[in-house]
Formats: C-alpha cells, sequence, structure tokens
C-alpha cells in the first residue's frame, strides 16, 4: 500500500481534484483517480470528497494506493490467434462470438482466461477481471487488438489511445447503399437514456466527444462494404455512428434491424488494422487481419446476388 500526500499551490487553485492528482500521479489514469476518491481513499483535509472537488491553495491532500489485487481468475487452455507476442504486448486477433473479459456472474470462457492461459504475465491495471485489458472488441466484433503484459506497456498504451495516436481500422457492411465516397461522424456518444445496454448519440453533458472517419470500399446496391477509422473509442462506437446516420451494420440487431437475412451470429464488422508505437522500442508497429470466414462469404453472396452501383 503507498501514502501519497500532496499541498496546493496558488498555480492549481480551483483545479478539480481528479485533474490535479492525475497530473501529480501520472502513472496513473484519470479514470483510476477518480476510482481511489469513490472508494474513499482520497481526502482533502481530512475530509473524503467527490471526483468534481475544487482544489485551493494550502489544502492538504491524502491518497492511499492500494497494492494491486491478485487475479483468481482461471486460466482456461483456449487456441488463439496470436499476431504478435514480445516481453511487453500481444496483439491477439479475435474470433467473433468471444467476449473479451469477465463480468460479474461469467467468469469463463473469456479472451482474459485464455490470456491468463498463455502468458506468465499481464499488466494489473485493469483489476482483477480486465488483466492487461486496454481496449475492447465486443462479443461479435472480430479482429485486432493489443494486450499489454506489465504496467508501463500498459500506461504507453492507454496514453495513445488517449492521445489519438492508436491507429484503429475496421471493415464493416452497412445497411443501403452509401452515396458519398467518404465522410465523418462527429457525435458525442453516451449511454441510452431509457435503455442501459445501449450507447446512443446525445446532445447531453454527459455525452463523450466520438469521431468516426469512413471510407466506401465497395458497392452492392442496398448495401456497403466500408472502412472505418476510430479517431476516438466510445463503446459501441461504430455500431452507433452508423446507425445514426441511418446505416446500420449488417446483423447488429441492437442497433439495426432484429431481422436480419443472411443468418448471421452477430454485426459484420472486423478490426482489420491496428498501429502502435512500441512501448519500449518507440518503434512504430501495424498489423493487419484477414477478413474472417463469416465476412468473406457474406461478400461472396453480395457479389454474386446483388447489383453493384
Amino acid at each position: 500500500m503507498e501514502t501519497l500526500r500532496f499541498e496546493v499551490d496558488q498555480a492549481d487553485d480551483k483545479k478539480r481534484i481528479d485533474v490535479f492528482l492525475s497530473e501529480k500521479i501520472p502513472k496513473h489514469s484519470r479514470s483510476y483517480i477518480q476510482k481511489l476518491i469513490k472508494d474513499g481513499l482520497v481526502s482533502v483535509n481530512g475530509q473524503k470528497v467527490k471526483s468534481n472537488f475544487r482544489v485551493k491553495p494550502g489544502y492538504l491532500i491524502d491518497v492511499t494506493i492500494p497494492p494491486p489485487k491478485e487475479i483468481s481468475l482461471q486460466p482456461e487452455p483456449m487456441e488463439l490467434d496470436i499476431v504478435y507476442e514480445d516481453n511487453d504486448i500481444v496483439v491477439i486477433n479475435k474470433p467473433q462470438g468471444m467476449v473479451v473479459h469477465p463480468a460479474p456472474g461469467n467468469y469463463s470462457g473469456t479472451l482474459v482466461n485464455a490470456l491468463l492461459y498463455s502468458c506468465d504475465e499481464l499488466s494489473g491495471i485493469g483489476g482483477e477481471i480486465r488483466p492487461g485489458i486496454v481496449h475492447r472488441l465486443d462479443k461479435d466484433t472480430s479482429g485486432l487488438l493489443v494486450v499489454a503484459k506489465n504496467d508501463t506497456a500498459h500506461h504507453s498504451l492507454a496514453q495513445q489511445i488517449k492521445d489519438r495516436t492508436l491507429k484503429r481500422i475496421y471493415w464493416c457492411i452497412v445497411e443501403k447503399n452509401i452515396r458519398e465516397d467518404k465522410g465523418v461522424i462527429n457525435a458525442p456518444i453516451g449511454r441510452h437514456p431509457t435503455n442501459r445496454k445501449k450507447m446512443a448519440v446525445l446532445n447531453s453533458p454527459t455525452a463523450k466527444p466520438a469521431i468516426t472517419h469512413f471510407k466506401v470500399l465497395e458497392r452492392f446496391g442496398v448495401y456497403t462494404l466500408i472502412e472505418a477509422r476510430l479517431e476516438t473509442g466510445r463503446t459501441h462506437q461504430i455500431r452507433v455512428h452508423m446507425a445514426y446516420i441511418g446505416h446500420p451494420v449488417v446483423g447488429d440487431s441492437v442497433y439495426g434491424s432484429r431481422k436480419q437475412r443472411f443468418n448471421l451470429k452477430g454485426q459484420v464488422l472486423h478490426a482489420k488494422k491496428l498501429g502502435l508505437i512500441h512501448p519500449s522500442t518507440g518503434e512504430y508497429m501495424e498489423f493487419e487481419a484477414p477478413l474472417p470466414q463469416y465476412f468473406e462469404e457474406l461478400l461472396d453472396i453480395l457479389r454474386r446476388n446483388y447489383t453493384q452501383n
């Protein structure tokens, strides 16, 4: 357990306490700091506060950082498509249908369980049920994601996401014909106001900025193959944004049509390219995953049976 104390000076007057502490303790993210505050591990002049508390010169702030929790999940032998691995990172080509990390009530059969079996070490920053997980893919989204093996790598990759320098390019097939050759969707995303399991484009202080760039690759009259590049990484971002402009991802029964004509198991969305700066070497690395079978089979159907514009 680590205990830290800070005294606020004039330069930090009226800063939010979570912002102040994330600047003073750069090795921990602002969301981690907010969790410490929520758990009562941060006090100002001996009093517990909330994340939006504003500090003033002379205030004494005490922070208790608990030791990392031991990961109690069970390692499970599962076949993984490992694209790249070294002492810092592992890049996985995740299959459609695999959940990335456990959740309460479901602690087995996930990518994390498989990683615990195949990797000697994973970053502990993600917590007990998300070791090594820097970013996620939805259960029915296939493709590339990078996992951190140590805390230093985790901080580096998280910062790249925050700085919008981690390159993430997806391919997906969407409903209807997109007439534009390319475009940008800049629409904030937040939790759906009535269905808490969904996200939505919102004009609300709780919504976070979300930007998706798209480019048309092939047209099939009533369907379109596109490439989508994430500038931000909100939950369900591509699925929400494409539905927002009237072109939901084919197979997406949450944001699109519940009736699917191609007998799909989920949305036709594949994380095809991933580019990052290696946490230790500083070298730019880029990876690409071929389209999976379910995706190729649908493309074949569309090319045979639908007229291209």
